[in-house]
């Protein structure tokens, strides 16, 4: 109700919020895509390996591999791709860019060949290097302060919902159904955002003050001459002020300084084994790997794998609302081990099954979820947080260009090597190596990764650069 009255405030001396809503929702069309994407090669595979294969021929597991892992490898290059076109042409601009390519993608899927469907997953991992950047960025920027929090929510929000859209569809629709039905999101998107302001800020960095002046009215729904809009307008006038006053740091002076190093090593690490963390691979290989589990449940392995993407939103909730009560380092900890321990388990029930012994159905199902929320409701969100607390914003935006690349660089690497480890070593061996990386990551983590909440950045490398590592 407390968001539906936000939304639907007419009082002309208060303005209105719902253009936010509404120009907020159209670009995270974009994370929706996304996740359909991320998740498509679970419910294609089987269709792709069948014998009537709508690529002519089945594909192998190397080559379902190799097209599952290009997405993220073309992502490397969008993040920095999709960062420039935002700061030289503009948001709206470059959330438009993200929908273009992501139509391509789902058209070249319509002709499904090894090279279409390689060609296709690059057309798709391009705008998905993006997305992290240029929507969170438009929908700060086009925010106002009382609900910027809650917009900023639906991001993780509609790239769950466009996973689960995905397993939906795949587990129930045809091949071309599937492409057609995701096909003309992006570029109904991309029409409609022809009709998106641009971005304020981006309005004052270009000089354009009447038009930002313009924009924030209409997007509160207040008068030009509002105080409201002028003293906005004013604060980004100042902050681009402060900006153009601040040197401009290169990224090898960054690397190399003894002030950073010690954290940038941390962080080093940390995203190498996030990376390598093997939750990624349930969620793009869900159909399979629950096949391959054998669970003896009446439901179908397609309709099982519903719940991944229900457990990864309610995770989202989950740590929405605890991560300011129990601190960043506990929910991170806490998250690690218990992956470690639901992974052991998997690895252990894959064992005892291919020795011709049993375990209950339910239980590796119970443990692919328990890795599942631990990733969307701990990992995988947190280190996205940790990174801007533990470096001053003159760097922070360098960095974060630096490791998010990495990261897409590694999840690539685990997608790649998904298949050729399963076939050397077997499903059992992997998750025993998800498992124990896990361990590592929890161990390190509570070794080497000191609290940043409440904590200033200063406070933060003071910890580091002291070995204070134990303390909070």
């Amino acid at each position: 109700m407390k968001i539906a009255s936000y939304i639907l405030n007419q009082n002309p001396s208060e303005g209105h919020t719902y253009k936010q809503w509404l120009f907020v929702i159209l670009a995270n069309f974009a994370l929706f895509v996304y996740g359909a994407e991320s998740s498509w090669v679970s419910p294609m595979t089987k269709i792709l390996q069948a014998p009537d294969s709508p690529a002519g021929e089945p594909l192998s597991d190397y080559a379902i591999s190799w097209i599952a892992s290009l997405m993220c490898f073309a992502a490397m290059l969008g993040t920095p791709i999709y960062a420039y076109i935002a700061d030289n042409y503009g948001r709206k601009i470059a959330v438009m860019c993200l929908f273009y390519p992501q139509a391509m993608s789902w058209a070249l899927k319509l002709y499904p060949t090894t090279v279409t469907l390689t060609l296709s997953r690059i057309f798709g991992g391009i705008p998905a290097g993006g997305c992290f950047n240029v929507v969170p960025l438009y929908v700060k920027e086009i925010s106002q302060d009382s609900i910027r929090g809650v917009l900023g929510s639906l991001l993780i929000l509609s790239q769950n919902l466009g996973v689960l859209f995905m397993y939906i569809i795949g587990a129930y629709l045809d091949y071309y159904t599937v492409q057609w039905a995701i096909l003309g999101l992006p570029i109904v998107a991309s029409v409609l955002m022809f009709i998106a302001p641009e971005a304020p800020m981006y309005l004052v960095k270009q000089g354009k003050i009447d038009e930002a002046i313009e924009t924030v009215a209409s997007l509160r729904g207040l008068d030009k001459s509002d105080k409201t809009v002028q003293d906005v307008v004013d604060w980004m006038k100042k902050e681009e002020e402060e900006s153009n006053k601040t040197p401009n740091i290169p990224l090898t002076s960054i690397l190399i300084d003894k002030k950073w190093r010690r954290s940038i090593i941390i962080i080093f690490v940390v995203t190498t084994l996030y990376g390598f963390s093997g939750a990624f691979s349930i969620t793009v290989y869900a159909f399979t790997l629950l096949s391959y589990a054998g669970t003896d449940f009446e439901i179908s392995p397609e309709v099982q794998s519903f719940s991944f993407p229900i457990v990864m939103i309610s995770a989202s909730f989950v740590l929405a609302f605890t991560i300011e009560r129990a601190g960043r380092k506990p929910i991170l900890v806490g998250a690690y081990i218990a992956s470690a321990i639901s992974f052991s388990v998997i690895a252990t029930s894959f064992l005892i099954k291919n020795n011709g012994g049993s375990v209950p159905g339910w239980l590796p199902l119970s443990m692919m979820i328990s890795c599942v929320f631990c990733f969307a409701g701990g990992i995988a969100s947190i280190i996205f947080i940790l990174i801007p607390e533990m470096f001053s914003f003159q760097i922070c935006g360098k960095i974060m260009g630096v490791f998010v690349t990495y990261i897409w660089f590694i999840e690539f690497l685990q997608l790649l090597l998904y298949a050729p480890i399963i076939k050397l070593f077997g499903y059992d061996i992997l998750f025993y190596l998800y498992a124990t990386l896990n361990l590592v990551s929890g161990v390190f983590i509570l070794i080497f990764i000191v609290e940043t909440k409440g904590k200033t950045e200063q406070d933060v490398q003071n910890a580091i650069n002291s070995k204070r590592l134990f303390k909070k």
